[in-house]
């Protein structure tokens, strides 16, 4: 499983429970040390041998069913993480709706509340022992508020951009899950070194950006963003492109964490992680992709 990448599941809690389990110790011994398979661990006669009270068809019958499925034994599934990553975004979409229709005063202070709120439950439910689907859930509706209030206040500026990004992130979303599943793009080790360079720098800019732009150091709707040029391109559209590369990788490593905790049967509850973390990674991604489309409007 890929690490370094989004801390949800990189919390010892999802990467413990996709780690697989031990082997046999010894030929003719089961997993985890029981007794020789046909026999049975307190000495009574093995599931081979005729049981009271059974007769040999209802033997029979119990050795032809097929062996449990994920669904029966309560382990994660694909068809989980769609399914709660879904009510996630439509949480989200939720939120959002609430914030785009309400009055425009009422609407920023939403947002902030979405923001503050996002961030608190975002770290709650990082390092949560067990996940929670209330606190998930309310956490992709607070991003729903911020998501809301920053595509309006941007729309109203330019026109257009709000619905551009919500394509933009479906699009990169797509393409990086084909990407992934046609095993073209993988989570190597170099990819990853290079990934934590350079969101690390990433977060360093965004760290001196924000300062700045508190202090009153830059004026400019973006700080250094667009108060910078190189070669007459705000500098904010390099670094735009650089941290939505960086978002589309961090989706490559959620899917290789998912697809290690489906491959290795780690408990269903799971997968409300793994929607979790998605979530975080797609909300990122339009900030990203909405924030990259505001400059280069603001260029024209």
């Amino acid at each position: 499983m890929a690490l370094g990448g989004n801390p949800v599941f990189n919390g010892k809690n999802f990467r413990g429970a996709t780690q697989a389990p031990p082997a046999p110790q010894a030929y003719g011994q089961g997993a985890y040390g029981q007794a020789p398979y046909g026999q049975n661990p307190y000495g009574q006669a093995g599931w081979g041998a005729s049981r009271p009270g059974m007769t040999q068809d209802q033997l029979q019958e119990m050795y032809d069913r097929p062996a449990a499925g994920p669904a029966d034994t309560a382990r994660m599934t694909y068809d989980d993480v769609i399914m709660k990553t879904a009510a996630c975004l439509a949480a989200v979409v939720a939120g959002a709706a609430v914030t785009l229709v309400v009055a425009e005063g009422l609407a920023y202070l939403l947002m902030i509340v979405g923001a503050l709120g996002g961030f608190v439950l975002a770290l709650v439910n990082t390092f949560k022992k067990q996940p929670s689907p209330a606190l998930i859930l309310a956490y992709a509706a607070l991003e729903g508020l911020f998501l809301g209030g920053l595509t309006r206040i941007l729309d109203a500026m330019y026109p257009g951009v709000g619905l551009q990004a919500v394509v933009g992130t479906l699009s990169v979303f797509a393409v990086t899950l084909v990407l992934f599943r046609s095993g073209k793009v993988r989570a190597t080790p170099k990819a990853m070194r290079f990934f934590m360079i350079a969101i690390i720098g990433y977060a360093v800019f965004g760290l001196i950006n924000m300062v700045m732009m508190w202090t009153g150091a830059v004026d400019s709707p973006f700080g250094l963003r667009t108060s910078v040029e190189i070669f007459g391109i705000p500098l904010g559209v390099f670094i735009g492109l650089l941290a939505i590369g960086l978002a589309a990788f961090s989706l490559i490593m959620d899917f290789t964490s998912i697809e290690a905790g489906v491959r290795s049967g780690a408990p269903q509850r799971f997968s409300w992680t793994a929607a979790f973390g998605l979530t975080v990674t797609l909300v990122w991604l339009y900030v990203e992709i909405i924030r990259l489309l505001a400059i280069l409007r603001g260029d024209d």
